[in-house]
């Protein structure tokens, strides 16, 4: 069973496409998927060519969550937390990816394959997307960053509502709240996201996962500090060269081109005399 391909990859210029694979259990969190998922995540952050990422389910469901015959054998104490503990190879760092995530998500979503989900900086749904908790209806707690994504996306008093009711949120209903960035046909839903996700990766990709990486501070900094983040954040971000592409673009009134950019930085000379890159 090791040997299966739970999640599939691919790179489509600068978007990396992570695909999870195990359509016959919808897309369920085993531990084989998690950890193919882990590595493929890695994959992406380690590749200084990947500048976006789309991340979507094969098969009619985004994700089913927790893997049901797992939880019938691995629910006391020490198995939790190792699970839990293991969040840091797969879920941390897709949360923390510094570079514009896009997900894909039509069918379900249930519990913590919604926090998956919601991931995603561009979040685009089918319109067969529903979004369900299910943690109560199993006597759980909302686990894979839910408790964390959701009241900051869509507010306090809805998310409470949303999980306390067991709801189920459908695309139409995620679009209005602002948890999904647009709707379309199924049979379209992989067209848009990776017409998004290549968007984002011809933009100043790098720079953008920058301000991410800032912006996961804002719920939790004070104003005082976050203008000092912001202060040091720019002085980085001009000093790269798709800031420099970008400004000399504007000028001359001509699209940017952040990709060449970031490949081919100019170089200047140390004070040595060698050449070196800036970026």
């Amino acid at each position: 069973m090791s040997a299966m391909q739970w999640v599939k990859t691919a790179q489509e210029g600068g978007v990396f496409v992570i695909r999870l694979n195990s359509p016959e259990n919808r897309n369920s969190l085993t531990s084989a998927l998690r950890e193919q998922l882990g590595a493929a995540v890695d994959r992406a952050a380690q590749d200084r060519s990947v500048r976006a990422l789309y991340l979507t389910g094969e098969g009619p469901s985004f994700c089913a969550g927790g893997d049901f015959r797992m939880l019938q054998t691995h629910s006391d104490p020490w198995p939790v937390h190792r699970r839990f503990r293991d969040l840091i190879r797969w879920f941390t760092p897709l949360m923390a990816l510094d570079k514009p995530v896009v997900v894909g998500v039509r069918g379900h979503a249930v519990g913590g394959g919604m926090g998956l989900a919601l991931t995603g900086d561009v979040v685009i749904a089918g319109t067969s997307a529903q979004f369900m908790s299910g943690f109560f209806r199993l006597g759980t707690i909302p686990d894979i960053g839910v408790m964390y994504q959701l009241p900051r996306l869509i507010g306090m008093a809805r998310a409470k509502n949303f999980l306390f009711g067991g709801a189920t949120m459908r695309a139409k209903e995620a679009l209005e709240l602002g948890l999904v960035a647009r709707v379309v046909p199924d049979e379209q839903l992989d067209a848009a996201g990776l017409q998004e996700a290549a968007r984002l990766a011809a933009g100043p990709a790098e720079v953008m996962g920058l301000a991410k990486t800032l912006m996961a501070r804002s719920f939790e900094t004070t104003l005082h500090d976050m203008l000092a983040f912001e202060g040091l954040g720019q002085a980085l971000a001009m000093s790269h060269p798709e800031f420099r592409e970008g400004l000399a673009a504007a000028i001359a009134g001509r699209p940017a081109d952040f990709v060449g950019a970031a490949a081919h930085p100019v170089r200047q000379q140390t004070p040595g005399g060698q050449d070196r890159p800036i970026s």
